[in-house]
C-alpha cells in the first residue's frame, strides 16, 4: 500500500552572508529546492523568485509539500546566482547547497544551517533558514490593491513602489508575499494577488498584518516609502463596501517633520477569502482528465527498420518512444475513467495518398482516434509504423490546435470537470517554432497541458525554450501565455533510472497547472471531494 501523506508543509527560506558572484553589484539568488525520491534520483520540487542584488534574501514564494510520517524525506536546497532571464542551474553561480530531510526541519520549526559547496567545504559565511509550518487551512485570500499619491523617492523619475506583506509570529514578522514592481507610478494599481490565509495570519482573523511600501532600486537598497499594520478582520469589512484605506506612515520622516500627514495611501479594493481545491479534492470530485498522445514520425529519427533508428523496436520490444508512452500513460490513466485514449502521428506520409500528415490517427480511423488503454497505444503504434513513410517538417502546432479544438469546447464547462493533457514524443527541432508559439500560448487560456519528452541525442534548446520555467512565453504578435502549460524532459536523462523517475519528473508541474487553471476561473469540482 502506499504511504499516506500525514500533511501538507509550507517552508519557508531565507539566507545570510551569500557569496558575492557579481563584479560592481550583488548577486542576485534564487533558491531551488530538490527531493530524493526512492530510487535516489534527486528531482525539482520548485524554485522561488530571483531577488535582485541582494546577499541576505528573504524569499517570498514558499515550497509546499506533502510530509510523511513514515518516509525519510531528503531535500536539498540550492543557492544560485541568476544573471539572465534563463535559469539554467548548470551554468549559473552556485552560492551553495544544503542537504537535510523534512524530518529535521519539521522538528526544529526554524533550522539555520550553513551552506555548503559541492566539495563539502563551506560555501564562505553563508547560512540558510528554513521555517517550516504546517498547512491546516486551505483557504486563501484574493487581493486586489492599489495606491495614492506615494512619495517620490527617485531625483529623475518616479518611485517604482511594491509592496511586501507580513504576518506576526513569535520570532517577529515573517514575510509572506511580495508584489511585482510597478515602474516610475505614485499611483499605482498592482496585479491581483493571492496569499494563503496561513500564510498570511495562520488563520487567526485578529492577528497582526504588516504591510510595508518600497521604492525598488536596481542596486538593492529599496526605500521604505512608509508601512502600516492592520488585521485581516479589518481589511475585510472595509473592503465590503467600498475599498480600504490606510495611511502609508514613514516613521523617521514623521519625527523630522513637522506636520508630516503620510508617505500615501494604500487602497485595498478587494480582500476576499476563499476555500483552494487542492488537485485531489478535483480528481476526487469528478475532474477527468483527458489524455492525447502524439508520435513524431519524421524522418530524422531514422529507418525504423535499422538498429540505429529511434523507431527501431528491439528484440526485447522497447524503444524510447515506447518507454515513454508506457511510463507517463501509466500515471495518467489513472485519472481518467474511460481509458480510451487518442493516439496520433506526425511528419510521416501516409497511405493510400502518401501526403505528408501533421496530425493522422496511429489507428487510422479519423471518426474514432482511440485506443483503449496505454496498451491500446502501444499496440496502434505498433501496426503504424511499418505502413508509414517517415517524412517531416517536424510541425507542432497542428496537434496542439487539434487538442485545443476539444479544450475549447470545455470552456463552458461549470464545474472544473474537464481538463486535456497533450504528450508529444519527439526527436527534435521544432520546424514550425513560430506556430508553434501562438499555439501555445492560445491554449494557455484553455484546460490543458502539454508535456515534450525528448528522444535520442538532438539539441533540444527550442524545448527547453518553449518550457515557460523562466517567464511565460510569447507569440509573434507579442501576446503573452497567460500561465506555463508546457513541460519538456529529455529521455536520456531517465536512460537508466526507473520508469517512474520519468513520470514524475514529465508530470511534476501538472498537479499545479490544473488547480491554478481552475481556481482562476472560480471553478469548483463537480462534487463537493469532503462528502465524496
Amino acid at each position: 500500500m502506499a504511504a499516506q501523506c500525514v500533511t501538507k508543509v509550507e517552508l519557508t527560506v531565507s539566507c545570510e552572508n551569500l557569496l558575492d558572484k557579481d563584479i560592481g553589484s550583488k548577486s542576485d539568488p534564487l533558491c531551488v529546492l530538490l527531493m530524493c525520491s526512492s530510487e535516489s534520483q534527486w528531482y525539482e520540487v520548485g524554485r522561488t523568485e530571483k531577488v535582485q542584488n541582494c546577499l541576505s534574501p528573504k524569499f517570498a514564494q514558499k515550497f509546499v509539500i506533502d510530509y510523511y510520517f513514515e518516509i525519510v524525506q531528503k531535500l536539498k536546497f540550492g543557492i544560485y546566482d541568476i544573471d539572465n532571464k534563463t535559469v539554467d542551474l548548470n551554468d549559473d553561480d552556485f552560492l551553495g547547497e544544503l542537504e537535510c530531510t523534512l524530518g529535521q526541519v519539521v522538528s526544529s520549526k526554524k533550522l539555520t544551517r550553513p551552506l555548503a559547496l559541492k566539495n563539502k567545504k563551506p560555501a564562505g559565511k553563508g547560512t540558510i533558514t528554513i521555517s517550516a509550518e504546517e498547512i491546516k487551512d486551505n483557504r486563501v485570500v484574493n487581493f486586489e490593491v492599489g495606491a495614492r499619491k506615494l512619495d517620490n523617492k527617485d531625483l529623475f523619475g518616479k518611485s517604482d513602489p511594491y509592496l511586501e506583506f507580513y504576518r506576526q509570529t513569535e520570532s517577529g514578522w515573517q514575510l509572506a508575499h511580495r508584489t511585482e514592481v510597478v515602474n516610475n507610478n505614485l499611483n499605482p494599481s498592482w496585479k491581483p494577488f493571492r496569499i494563503p490565509l496561513q500564510s498570511l495570519c495562520g488563520g487567526d482573523m485578529d492577528k497582526s498584518i504588516k504591510v510595508e511600501c518600497y521604492d525598488y532600486d536596481d542596486d538593492g537598497s529599496h526605500d521604505l516609502i512608509g508601512s502600516f499594520e492592520t488585521t485581516m478582520k479589518r481589511l475585510q469589512d472595509a473592503s465590503r463596501t467600498s475599498p480600504a484605506e490606510f495611511e502609508c506612515i514613514n516613521s523617521k520622516k514623521k519625527q523630522k517633520k513637522k506636520g508630516y500627514k503620510n508617505s500615501g495611501v494604500v487602497c485595498v479594493k478587494l480582500c476576499q477569502v476563499v476555500k483552494e481545491y487542492t488537485f485531489l479534492d478535483y480528481i476526487m470530485g469528478g475532474c477527468q482528465i483527458n489524455f492525447t498522445v502524439a508520435v513524431d514520425f519524421t524522418g530524422s529519427n531514422g529507418d525504423p527498420r535499422s538498429p540505429d533508428s529511434l523507431h527501431y523496436i528491439s528484440p526485447q520490444g522497447v524503444n524510447e518512444y515506447l518507454s515513454a508512452i508506457w511510463s507517463v500513460g501509466n500515471v495518467v490513466q489513472d485519472y481518467d475513467s474511460d481509458k480510451m485514449f487518442p493516439a496520433f502521428g506526425f511528419g510521416a506520409q501516409i497511405p493510400p495518398t502518401w501526403q505528408v500528415s501533421h496530425e493522422f490517427p496511429l489507428n487510422f480511423n479519423p471518426t474514432s482516434p482511440f485506443c483503449a488503454g496505454i496498451e491500446g497505444v502501444v499496440e496502434a503504434y505498433r501496426v503504424c509504423l511499418p505502413q508509414v513513410k517517415l517524412y517531416g517538417p517536424t510541425n507542432f502546432s497542428p496537434i496542439i490546435n487539434h487538442v485545443a479544438c476539444f479544450a475549447k469546447q470545455a470552456l463552458q464547462q461549470t464545474t472544473a470537470s474537464q481538463y486535456y493533457v497533450l504528450l508529444i514524443i519527439t526527436d527534435g527541432v521544432i520546424t514550425d517554432m513560430d506556430a508553434t508559439r501562438d499555439a501555445i500560448v492560445n491554449a494557455s487560456r484553455l484546460p490543458m497541458s502539454i508535456i515534450i519528452v525528448g528522444v535520442g541525442a538532438a539539441d533540444f534548446s527550442a524545448m527547453e525554450f518553449l518550457d515557460g520555467d523562466d517567464g511565460h512565453l510569447s507569440s509573434r504578435a507579442g501576446e503573452a501565455a497567460l500561465r506555463d502549460i508546457v513541460q519538456f524532459v529529455p529521455f536520456r536523462q531517465f536512460q537508466n533510472a526507473p520508469s517512474q523517475a520519468l513520470a514524475q519528473s514529465v508530470l511534476a508541474e501538472l498537479p499545479q497547472q490544473v488547480t491554478s487553471f481552475f481556481s482562476s476561473r472560480k471553478l469548483k469540482p463537480p462534487r463537493d471531494p469532503s462528502s465524496a
